[in-house]
């Protein structure tokens, strides 16, 4: 429930309700880390999964003998089965609980508060961390230092609203985890069914007809892009869509604004060129295979190839190349920059039904795009209605006791 004015004071942080007080991190306990392990005492392979910065929170791709493990839990810091893990460098402030099962953490990079639970649960700790606000002093840090955690000021409710405010958020991430297995059962489902479809593995029903194995350069027409001078202010900033490689990692199968334009002079003094509402962008440099359907008449640079189809269907190409993206990488690491160019995708060889079996297939795929789309929609969602709740019940806005 909400409360009124008159139950809320005036604090070194803000307004807070008056039951509540503003302590600091250090006020909670000592920040601890792990004893340090050094590279010639890890392997590539076995037990103990040791996390590095770069590995915190995923897999890992290092480990330690278990006898190491041993001997460091006993002697040194060793976090507690709920202990809440903050990323002290690269991006500083990533936060987990410790679960408890066999893993090391990399000293430093990777630190805890020697919480005892006295003054603030760990499972409400663990949401004070995700909206923490580091003293940075107005510079950026490159690290968390522990000077830096042990000042970081939060306001701390009593253990009864502690407990209510972290099962409320608690359900929220269990909703949101939720979806995200949901989101990566889908993608493993599109995975196979592309592997049977597009391969022509599994026919569908009504079509048995042989497939030929075309060339692409057969197929559809293709132009790479081109950079206007960026010293002429003329050429940029007009009504021309121009797509670089940051749009297309930052769109999903359809592409439909960029984030820079150029002008029809800039189009007319360039390798530019202007392609059709329809067309296939395709990454030559950088992101490798990435590919996505323009939604409007666009330019874009050099590291982009416009593919416009002539003889196969537009979402069947599109759906093929998202299926050998892992290929074309391949492909483009043959020197020292990794790169394709316009003769290799023209060579490109692919098993071609007639039209009307390129279209089902083409369907059936995008309704599967659809099914993620709309779980990804509802993921969106709960993570805003998270961070809205975060923001409400961690400053007493709102109250649950």
């Amino acid at each position: 429930m909400e409360v009124t004015d008159v139950q809320y004071k005036e604090s070194e942080i803000g307004v807070i309700p008056v039951d509540w007080e503003v302590k600091t991190l250090g006020d909670v306990g000592e920040v601890k880390m792990c004893r340090r392990v050094f590279n010639q005492e890890t392997k590539s392979e076995g037990v103990i999964p040791f996390y590095k910065i770069g590995t915190f929170g995923k897999e890992a791709d290092a480990y330690i003998s278990q006898e190491l493990y041993d001997n460091y839990r006993q002697r040194f810091s060793f976090p507690k089965t709920g202990d809440v893990l903050i990323s002290a460098a690269g991006t500083i402030g990533r936060t987990m609980v410790y679960d408890g099962e066999p893993a090391y953490y990399q000293d430093s990079n990777i630190v805890w508060i020697d919480n005892k639970e006295g003054l603030v649960l760990n499972k409400y700790l663990y949401y004070v961390l995700q909206v923490a606000k580091y003293n940075t002093e107005g510079g950026t840090i490159q690290r968390l230092y522990n000077s830096i955690l042990k000042n970081t000021k939060f306001i701390c409710p009593t253990k009864s609203e502690q407990t209510a405010i972290a099962t409320a958020l608690s359900d929220t991430d269990a909703l949101i985890e939720n979806l995200e297995k949901l989101i990566a059962k889908k993608r493993n489902i599109k995975q196979g069914v592309m592997q049977e479809l597009l391969t022509g593995r599994k026919r569908l029903e009504g079509f048995d007809g042989n497939w030929e194995l075309r060339k692409l350069g057969d197929l559809a027409e293709m132009y790479s892009g081109g950079t206007p001078p960026t010293t002429n202010d003329s050429f940029y900033n007009g009504d021309i869509p121009w797509v670089v490689i940051a749009d297309m990692t930052k769109s999903g199968k359809y592409i439909y604004k960029t984030d820079k334009t150029i002008t029809e002079t800039g189009l007319q003094n360039s390798s530019a060129k202007l392609f059709k509402k329809g067309v296939i962008l395709f990454a030559m440099y950088a992101s490798i295979g990435k590919c996505t359907i323009a939604q409007m008449d666009t330019a874009c640079n050099q590291a982009i190839l416009g593919i416009s189809t002539k003889l196969i269907d537009t979402e069947f190409l599109y759906y093929y190349l998202v299926y050998n993206e892992s290929k074309f990488i391949l492909m483009g690491q043959t020197g020292t920059q990794s790169n394709l160019n316009k003769e290799i995708v023209q060579e490109l060889r692919i098993p071609l039904p007639q039209r009307n079996e390129q279209i089902e297939i083409a369907g059936i795929l995008s309704n599967i795009d659809n099914e993620i789309d709309v779980l990804e929609q509802k993921l969106r969602k709960s993570q805003m209605i998270k961070q809205g709740m975060m923001q409400a019940l961690l400053t007493g806005k709102i109250r649950l006791v």
